[in-house]
């Protein structure tokens, strides 16, 4: 592997970590602008889940191509080129005129989203060792957690703000200058890394891994609009044999020595198939709460977008205390401690919040939310950061970019299905409830405690063999 002498540096860090927060905030920013979009646009309810599901499944479908043409042609080449792609497609979703334009924005906005986090995290693992790159991993998960709340928050007082006259557009406008500030400094303090021999693009793979993806997004995103019509069910049973078939791929690449997509000597070590359990509970649950809580503020309780956003405030401060604390916490304690101290702490949050709407249903506020949304972004920070260190843990320089692709695509396939998952859970709740919107969102929180309670007691089983192998790191977890 050939990677460059000089690390990134602290102007190189703060470009990539900007990179970084580009495609985040704008996996979450659109929930705020769904109602502003459908009056401007007049779109349907189908087309709403389209403008979120396109976007997340383009950005899961390119995400492991994106690893192997970064590990090929150098990263921050492909670093510059999606950044580039996504202001673009940015500026496009800005002007669109129709659905239809939005949509086909939102596709190569995904794509271009898709190029660049596989770089950053790869980038990192191979140019940092030691507490550079414990700190810059923790960095890595709790900006892009971060960017995440952030999104929330900007979309709703953006949309609300309607400078010049743009409504939600100024909610994608936002990214173009963004980028062109990232674009011109990056050539100058990003270093180029990259595989010493280039490998051949498993394109069976990843034409089956798209597929797959394809099959699993869509159904969840339009399922309950489309009543789950045959065409989606068939989508999902095909599910079984696609994998058997990439399984079969995978083998085959790997005994030939040709570099399959995901590497099943990757999928063998423990500490990336705990990262694997960590992204399908976790960030399925997180996006889930977000997209939920949104639409119970503003349809349920009444809140403008701008009301909407200030109520992530409180989760957004103790998320970002939590993220900056917690590099200094992992040099100190094991990653199994830390995991279950973020979950403990969430799970704390989350039924401080069913007892909050217990007591103030309708008449919840920002503030009677702040409480129990601040303890559920504190441990929030906690899992994400551990959820990096626990992934790439075991992970050698040279297969950096292909475990950065497996913990991306499924932390972005577990993004895209939490809001058409618990979506379906609430709007269930609604039916059974008669439209009351306190009772309902209790339902679904409910089911992502219990979500966090599996991923707790799994944690448990097996928090001995997460210690990593530093020696002082290792006592604390005995």
């Amino acid at each position: 592997m050939n990677t460059s002498v000089v690390s990134p540096g602290r102007a190189g860090l703060i470009l990539l970590l900007t990179g970084q927060m580009l495609p985040m905030i704008d996996t979450s920013i659109t929930n705020v602008a769904l109602d502003a979009i459908t009056h401007s646009l007049h779109a349907t309810a189908t087309e709403l889940e389209l403008i979120v599901a396109l976007y997340g499944v383009a950005f899961a479908v390119c995400l492991a191509l994106g690893s192997k043409l970064g590990d090929n042609f150098g990263r921050r080449r492909l670093f510059m080129w999606g950044v580039a792609s996504f202001g673009l497609a940015s500026l496009l979703c800005g002007m669109a005129g129709n659905i239809e334009q939005l949509l086909a924005a939102r596709i190569v906005q995904g794509a271009g989203a898709a190029l660049i986090v596989p770089q950053i995290l790869a980038t990192l693992h191979v140019t940092l060792k030691g507490t550079a790159h414990a700190k810059a991993i923790s960095l890595f998960g709790g900006i892009g957690g971060i960017a995440f709340i952030v999104g929330q928050m900007g979309g709703g007082w953006l949309v609300s703000a309607d400078i010049a006259g743009l409504g939600w557009r100024n909610a994608f406008f936002i990214n173009v200058p963004i980028c062109l500030v990232v674009l011109a400094l990056s050539r100058r303090f990003v270093p180029e890394t990259r595989r010493e021999t280039p490998s051949r693009i498993d394109w069976p793979g990843t034409a089956l891994l798209a597929v797959m993806l394809c099959c699993l997004l869509f159904p969840m995103a339009l399922g309950p609009q489309w009543h789950w019509s045959w065409p989606l069910k068939t989508m999902l049973l095909a599910l079984v044999p696609l994998a058997w078939l990439m399984a079969l791929n995978a083998r085959k690449k790997e005994r030939e020595n040709a570099h399959p997509l995901i590497p099943p000597r990757l999928l063998a070590l423990r500490s990336v198939r705990f990262g694997v359990l960590i992204a399908m509970l976790f960030f399925s649950a997180w996006s889930g709460f977000m997209f939920c809580m949104a639409l119970t503020m503003q349809t349920g309780l009444g809140m403008a977008p701008w009301q909407s956003g200030n109520s992530f405030i409180a989760l957004g401060v103790t998320y970002f205390v939590s993220a900056w604390f917690a590099p200094r916490l992992i040099a100190r304690y094991s990653t199994s401690t830390i995991l279950l101290t973020g979950l403990a702490i969430q799970i704390t949050g989350l039924l401080a919040l069913i007892a909050t709407f217990r007591v103030w249903g309708m008449e919840n506020t920002t503030l009677t939310l702040a409480p129990a949304t601040g303890l559920v972004g504190y441990g929030q920070a906690l899992i994400v950061n551990s959820f990096y260190r626990i992934g790439m843990r075991d992970i050698q320089p040279d297969d950096a970019g292909a475990a950065s692709a497996i913990l991306s695509t499924l932390q972005q396939a577990a993004l895209g299905l939490g809001p058409a998952i618990f979506g379906a859970i609430l709007l269930h709740a609604l039916q059974n409830h008669h439209g009351d919107y306190t009772q309902a969102v209790n339902v679904f929180l409910m089911v992502e405690t219990g979500m966090m309670g599996v991923l707790a007691l799994a944690t448990l089983r097996i928090r001995h063999s997460l210690c990593l192998p530093v020696a002082k790191i290792c006592q604390a977890a005995k």
